[in-house]
């Protein structure tokens, strides 16, 4: 089991995060877990690891910097390069937007193929496949 129980992302728009988190999420492999009036969350099977999108009443600012201290972005396993090219054409469509595009698949380096994406709300996720 993963020594790691969940993250939650504080968020400026829940509907928005909503469909771009619940889509990437579901993407690879969790499934909807729990919601309530101020977030949502998505879990990896019955005990895994899950992540929260929440609008909490306590915000404080209205954005997201991941340029400044603090979280700069979340990493997930991709099962394939295909997986990878599928979420590559769908994302858009969901609210994300491929970053170093002109390095794509590669921009981590060569011996480290992976996508980077940003949402509208400027949070950031790379998309690792693992290389067997």
């Amino acid at each position: 089991m993963s020594p790691l129980h969940h993250i939650e992302l504080w968020v400026p728009d829940l509907a928005r995060a909503e469909r771009s988190w619940g889509w990437l999420l579901t993407r690879l492999g969790a499934e909807p877990y729990q919601s309530w009036a101020h977030g949502r969350s998505w879990r990896w099977g019955a005990e895994g690891t899950y992540v929260v999108v929440e609008q909490s009443p306590a915000l404080v600012g209205d954005g997201h910097e991941r340029r400044s201290p603090g979280l700069n972005h979340l990493a997930f396993r991709v099962g394939s390069p295909d997986d990878l090219h599928v979420i590559v054409e769908e994302g858009p469509a969901h609210g994300w937007a491929l970053m170093f595009a002109d390095r794509h698949p590669f921009a981590g380096g060569p011996d480290h193929m992976a996508g980077y994406f940003e949402d509208a709300d400027g949070y950031e996720v790379e998309l690792v496949v693992e290389r067997s």
